[in-house]
């Protein structure tokens, strides 16, 4: 996977990564021991920007975009989780997509395998969500977001590709990789997508799904240096 994007002016490309129970759903114990990330995406010259998985509080998220001048334009949805989505999980109901349906009038973007799941556990119709293929590029402004499809963890797992950063969802962490042992999970799909996610560029810099190390992100580089998934 060698393709790269001229990167855009910094002062253009808004990011940020915001952290359960610190940056959002703050006081929600469970929030905190989950240690979700989840992600804004955007052009601050159009004022657009996408959430990737909204969960937990997602008013508090929606708040925080606003206060940077951004409106919420759709959401990237890594896969079906609870936690990252909203739903039900270990006795707890968690708000998430639907729940920001009722507030931002947008789409959902998720790959076509994961459209079932996200039904199922979601809340959400099929036609709240844009079905996607392998490879996809999806715009936010003048920003664009290549859509990897990463299966394994689920059946529709995806990362995204932007000015030189990776989305992973639960599919890569700086230590370790999603659980392969949950329904839809496959071990032989992980492995596939982890051989895809190690020709990705040294200088990607990788954005997980959860924080389970103490750095919050590293470069690629230094993941498959120092990630026992990359180690043959």
């Amino acid at each position: 996977m060698k393709r790269t994007l001229e990167p855009m002016e910094d002062n253009r490309f808004y990011f940020r990564q915001l952290l359960s129970g610190r940056d959002f759903a703050v006081g929600n114990d469970f929030a905190t021991q989950m240690v979700n990330f989840s992600y804004a995406i955007g052009d601050r010259a159009t004022g657009a920007c996408l959430l990737v998985d909204p969960a937990w509080h997602v008013n508090d998220l929606v708040d925080i975009v606003e206060a940077d001048g951004m409106s919420v334009e759709g959401v990237l949805a890594t896969h079906y989780h609870a936690d990252h989505v909203g739903g039900s999980i270990m006795g707890h109901d968690i708000e998430g997509v639907a729940a920001l349906l009722e507030r931002v009038d947008c789409p959902i973007h998720v790959q076509t395998a994961e459209v079932p799941w996200m039904e199922r556990t979601a809340d959400v119709t099929a036609d709240q969500l844009v079905a996607h293929e392998p490879g996809d590029v999806l715009a936010v402004g003048d920003v664009e977001v290549t859509l990897v499809h990463t299966p394994g963890h689920t059946p529709g797992s995806q990362c995204f590709l932007v000015e030189g950063r990776l989305v992973a969802g639960d599919t890569l962490f700086l230590d370790g990789c999603g659980r392969t042992d949950l329904p839809g999970s496959d071990a032989s799909a992980m492995m596939e997508s982890l051989r895809m996610l190690s020709t990705v560029p040294d200088d990607v810099i990788l954005y997980p799904g959860h924080r389970y190390s103490l750095a919050s992100s590293a470069t690629m580089g230094a993941v498959k240096q120092s990630n026992f998934v990359f180690q043959h």
